[in-house]
């Protein structure tokens, strides 16, 4: 193999001592999947701005550091509790590797929950059966190397007609200095069953490097509601894809809040059956210089799908945001109804912000439509909250927080609600007044 570049060379000379620690050597079909990954990011090396969906975001730091799996899980407890969700079970993963000492899992009924280490020692053709369905090492390059490199996840299955009335909080922790977590889960929905995910994002104030990856497959009239909370360490840089096939009249709603990270990409990409329905919404909350790449695709493969996408941004001082949404309506998927906004504040004249929404429609019975605004606070918003006594400070904080509120709003879970609802108290702080 012939590696693109020089950080691709590096982590492929790595990647010859690390692959005897990863799961599933005795497996032929993973051996193959991880062979090709491997050619195939050999080949091209992580993305890179000459690729349309990545032009706005570049992995120089990628291509400059090699990061390095960690083994150790110390943790402090009292952080790690501060994140957890009182009223959901809770599968904790450390570096990327599954904790079943720091996991609560117990007293479920409809419902497994498994480390994919585990699975792939246990009961592999349960994983070869899902593993690779919803995504490609094709996909880009980035997958590619998850599917090279992964090391854990969650695999979670939810029987036929289980309503799952506790939410299942999947706590991603780095806690070491230039370590590489790379995870892939696995959620499985069996028909006319449901269930909600949270996920949730931390580490250390330090470099280090995510690379996550789920892969969700929607039984006929399977209901998901999947929320991503990315609250990674202020030098971290993370990448997270979740890549869904949806069965018919099946529901898929995902909440995706940005908030950490030095660079951080999230992908959310769904395939939509007949009837099916897809809901994404979306808060990037950047400053500094803070870069959040957000890149979804909904594809209407068949009639009388249902989506819709809202997504908001706001960034401060030298911060950059992307948004790349993107609707495919097929050749045969008539009667579609799909919507997409984007709205965007920069609160200062160095923020940029690129947005890229995109239809494109094959079929001529179809009801889509899509919409974008950038812009800043208004002047005369701040000056009616002065007027009635406010400074100039605390009345931007106020109009910024009711601009980003209106997505956790959407949120129905009350303890996610609240956890996000304190992180934003934390960037708009004369709130707390």
């Amino acid at each position: 193999m012939i590696a693109a570049d020089h950080s691709a060379y590096s982590y492929l000379t790595a990647y010859q001592t690390l692959v005897t620690s990863l799961p599933g050597r005795d497996l032929p079909w993973l051996q193959q999947l991880r062979g090709e990954a491997l050619q195939a990011f050999a080949e091209r090396g992580f993305p890179g701005v000459g690729e349309e969906d990545w032009r706005y975001t570049a992995l120089s730091v990628l291509n400059k550091t090699v990061f390095a799996p960690v083994t150790a899980q110390q943790v402090d407890l009292d952080w790690l509790n501060s994140y957890r969700l009182d009223d959901a079970a809770c599968a904790v993963l450390v570096n990327g590797r599954f904790s079943s000492a720091l996991s609560v899992l117990n007293g479920w009924d409809g419902v497994t929950v498994s480390a994919l280490s585990e699975l792939l020692a246990d009961n592999p053709a349960v994983v070869e059966t899902m593993l690779g369905q919803a995504v490609t090492s094709c996909e880009h390059n980035l997958v590619a190397f998850n599917n090279a490199w992964f090391a854990d996840g969650v695999v979670v299955r939810v029987v036929a007609n289980a309503q799952i009335d506790k939410p299942l909080q999947i706590l991603h922790v780095v806690t070491d200095a230039q370590a590489l977590a790379v995870t892939r889960n696995l959620f499985v929905v069996n028909d006319h069953a449901d269930i909600e995910i949270i996920e949730t994002y931390i580490g250390i104030n330090e470099a280090y490097f995510t690379a996550a990856i789920n892969e969700v497959l929607l039984g006929c009239n399977a209901d998901l509601t999947l929320s991503k909370v990315q609250l990674e360490g202020g030098k971290a840089q993370h990448f997270g894809g979740t890549y869904v096939r949806q069965a018919p009249d099946s529901r898929f709603a995902h909440h995706n809040f940005a908030l950490g990270g030095l660079l951080a990409r999230s992908d959310i990409h769904s395939d939509l059956a007949q009837a099916s329905e897809c809901t994404l919404n979306g808060l990037f909350v950047a400053s500094g210089r803070q870069h959040l790449d957000n890149h979804t695709r909904i594809n209407h493969a068949k009639p009388h799908g249902i989506s819709r996408e809202f997504y908001k941004g706001v960034l401060d001082q030298r911060a950059r945001g992307v948004f790349q949404g993107r609707v495919i309506v097929a050749e045969h998927a008539q009667h579609t109804d799909s919507e997409m906004n984007n709205r965007n504040l920069l609160l200062s004249s160095d923020a940029e912000v690129d947005t890229k929404p995109q239809l494109e429609i094959y079929a001529d019975d179809v009801k889509c439509s899509h919409g974008v605004t950038v812009g800043q606070l208004e002047d005369k918003s701040v000056f009616y909250l002065q007027s009635r006594g406010v400074d100039e400070a605390t009345a931007r904080n106020i109009l910024t927080f009711a601009f980003a509120n209106e997505m956790v709003d959407k949120v129905e879970n009350a303890e996610l609600k609240s956890l996000l609802l304190k992180e934003l108290l934390v960037r708009f702080p004369a709130m707390s007044l």
